[in-house]
């Protein structure tokens, strides 16, 4: 199918029940989230290097401890815009508590977000999901580069409601720390 012939039935607004059903209608595992402003976006799939990162990350946390139902890959997050409620899926979350079963989670009881900038999405890992999760209120954002060493740039969540570099790191020197000490509370 061309893209004119799925623009034509596109709503102008893509809401959660309809990004699920694309995603359900979906044959090729593609990865569908909408922004704040109801507007779609086709996630580029990651790759081995990706899921490499993703792995080693979760086994970190795993090991330190963190109570596995608190650790999600890839899950659906719902986050209030103005006047669209809009669905990312980050390639890794954090939660203080164990969530119940839902399509799409509230962010009100997440920790950590964490994305692996793919090559494609880097606009909106670095620009529009930053201000999105802190307008959600997630006291932890990391991003993972691409580059050499996997830089990670930890933000904070501060008083003012965005974003607040704390570090940037090389992953190889994160995974040598334990996650509780870069977490707010985990049980």
């Amino acid at each position: 199918m061309s893209a004119e012939a799925v623009g034509r039935y596109m709503p102008a607004v893509v809401t959660l029940d309809d990004l699920a059903a694309i995603i359900a209608a979906d044959e090729h595992g593609i990865r569908y989230e909408t922004s704040t402003e109801g507007a779609l976006s086709i996630v580029p799939p990651p790759d081995s290097e990706h899921a490499e990162i993703a792995t080693r990350l979760m086994a970190w946390f795993i090991i330190a401890g963190v109570p596995l139902p608190q650790i999600m890959q890839v899950p659906g997050i719902r986050i209030q815009g103005s006047a669209v409620v809009g669905g990312r899926i980050p390639d890794l979350v954090v939660w203080s508590k164990r969530q119940g079963p839902a399509v799409w989670l509230s962010p009100h009881d997440l920790l950590l977000v964490i994305e692996i900038v793919s090559r494609g999405s880097e606009g909106t890992d670095q620009v529009t999901k930053v201000a999105e999760y802190a307008s959600a209120g997630i006291p932890r954002y990391w991003m993972i580069a691409r580059d050499a060493a996997n830089t990670v740039t930890l933000f904070r969540l501060g008083a003012n409601g965005h974003y607040e570099t704390s570090a940037q790191v090389p992953l190889a020197w994160l995974l040598q720390t334990s996650p509780h000490d870069h977490l707010p509370e985990v049980a």
